[in-house]
């Protein structure tokens, strides 16, 4: 389980990054076009976001899912609220928080119905993001000698240091052409987490990154996937033991 932050006052990236297709049980392999990564999202699908902190500090992971901060709802910024993870800790996003205790699932679904554009924040729609902070180091604190030093001078000028040391890269996003899907506000679902303290070690996110999607027949007509590796559904005959999770009925 994420503990989920309140705002408060690196050269492997720390966290990698993972979405699982949750109604047929497949991992979304992205797929490189021109700098940037892709995955094929399918209409009426629900989706989860795995993140894995594979460093050996905590972390904080601003999320954002078509331009909009997942646990906040606020268009998206770096500074925002975001999900702890322990060293080596791996949870999956399945919605936006509503609460300290359900959110409401990501599913795939047409553009006009994506919770951002019902919003009337539409530009961002097709992409899933993540900023990543490391967790400032807490330091020793040793009697000074005289003459004493201005603390504030001390401490201003340790994080000038810290901001100085970090890296951050981010992709430029193409225009957003044709994009025919986006992320909807789904049913309730049970997702408890909890506050946690976090203090970053910079105002600079460590590591920025994002992946974007459309459905699969855009991404076709794009040329970012070939109709040979698309394979769609495969259900030629009925399965007694299907992959995936129960859906919600239709109707």
């Amino acid at each position: 389980m994420a503990s989920l932050l309140v705002p408060a006052t690196a050269a492997a990236w720390p966290v990698s990054l993972a979405v699982l297709d949750r109604d047929d049980g497949q991992w979304l392999s992205p797929t490189r076009h021109r700098g940037e990564h892709w995955i094929a999202g399918t209409p009426g699908h629900r989706y989860g976001v795995q993140l894995t902190n594979t460093s050996d500090r905590r972390v904080l992971v601003v999320l954002s899912i078509d331009g909009v901060n997942a646990i906040s709802g606020d268009t998206a910024h770096p500074s925002q609220a975001g999900y702890v993870l322990a060293p080596g800790q791996s949870t999956r996003i399945d919605g936006w928080r509503k609460s300290m205790q359900d959110v409401a699932g990501f599913h795939f679904t047409r553009l006009g119905d994506s919770y951002a554009a019902r919003t009337g924040r539409p530009d961002h729609v097709g992409v899933i993001g993540i900023a990543v902070f490391a967790e400032a180091r807490r330091t020793p604190v040793y009697p000074a000698p005289p003459p004493i030093a201005h603390p504030q001078a001390d401490a201003g000028a340790a994080r000038e240091s810290r901001r100085g040391a970090i890296a951050a890269e981010s992709s430029v996003a193409a225009p957003a052409a044709t994009q025919r899907i986006g992320t909807g506000h789904g049913e309730r679902e049970y997702a408890p987490t909890r506050h946690a303290r976090f203090v970053r070690a910079s105002r600079q996110p460590t590591q920025l990154l994002q992946w974007r999607y459309d459905a699969p027949e855009a991404l076709m007509a794009r040329g970012i996937v070939p109709h040979w590796k698309w394979r769609g559904p495969r259900h030629d005959r009925p399965q007694a033991f299907p992959t995936g999770f129960v859906p919600d009925p239709s109707n």
